[in-house]
């Protein structure tokens, strides 16, 4: 698709990899807005790209989904594109200390469940334009869950399966559906886990390229290897990423 002179709004695009791939985006000449809910990130953002629009809601509490939908709707009608990037993710064992049943809520909101609602309260903004793009960032872990962190694996499958029936539904509209499966990227939530991460800069050059050659799903970095491996031999695509 092109990706000039878009309005984009981008969840989680205070840091990270919605930081990079909006820096990204304003390169090309389109409007991005991100929304977070630390306000100092939003600011720290935008002093870094002044360009950028920074609105601060809480993507995983259902009101502030309709207030920042609603404000979408009377500020920036023109909303083409919809990344939907925000994401945590805590590190559980269910048999040493099993997650409080607040962190799985606000893990599956904040990961899926949010998704799910803006795309929803969106689509009638996004339905009437020429072009449009619901994007969806989700994780190698979607196609092979790790043993340490079972709500976010969980949580971008869920992701992962919308997405594909969000894009059957919609394939007669103007709106194009996008899956992004990330590998593991050098972010504030894999600090200390992990080697041979990719950057966020890398990560952002490589998916906005797949989004321009309308690739409906964009297994970035060493996510292409892994859905070969899961295909070809799945348990040892399971063995490797257990202990991820």
């Amino acid at each position: 698709m092109r990706l000039k002179g878009h309005t984009v709004m981008i969840t989680g695009g205070a840091s990270g990899i919605g930081f990079a791939i909006a820096k990204k985006l304003a390169q090309m000449n389109n409007k991005v807005i991100i929304v977070g809910r630390d306000q100092g990130k939003l600011e720290a953002a935008r002093a870094e790209v002044p360009e950028l629009v920074t609105l601060s809601y809480d993507i995983s509490l259902e009101a502030e989904r309709v207030a920042l939908a609603s404000l979408l709707a009377e500020r920036y009608p023109d909303l083409t594109m919809l990344i939907n990037n925000a994401g945590i993710q805590y590190q559980c064992r269910f048999d040493v200390d099993p997650p409080s049943v607040q962190e799985i809520h606000q893990e599956m909101e904040t990961n899926f469940i949010a998704a799910v609602r803006l795309s929803s309260l969106l689509i009638p903004l996004l339905q009437n334009k020429p072009e449009a793009a619901i994007i969806n960032i989700s994780s190698g872990l979607a196609i092979a869950p790790k043993a340490g962190a079972p709500i976010y694996c969980a949580s971008k499958a869920a992701l992962s399966s919308f997405t594909r029936s969000l894009r059957y539904q919609l394939e007669h509209t103007p709106i194009q559906v996008f899956e992004v499966l990330a590998p593991l990227v050098d972010t504030s939530m894999t600090q200390g886990r992990g080697r041979g991460k990719m950057s966020t800069a890398a990560f952002a050059e490589e998916c906005v390229a797949g989004l321009a050659r309308n690739r409906v799903v964009l297994r970035i970095g060493k996510t292409k290897l892994l859905y070969l491996l899961h295909r070809i031999a799945p348990s040892v695509a399971y063995r490797m990423l257990k202990n991820g």
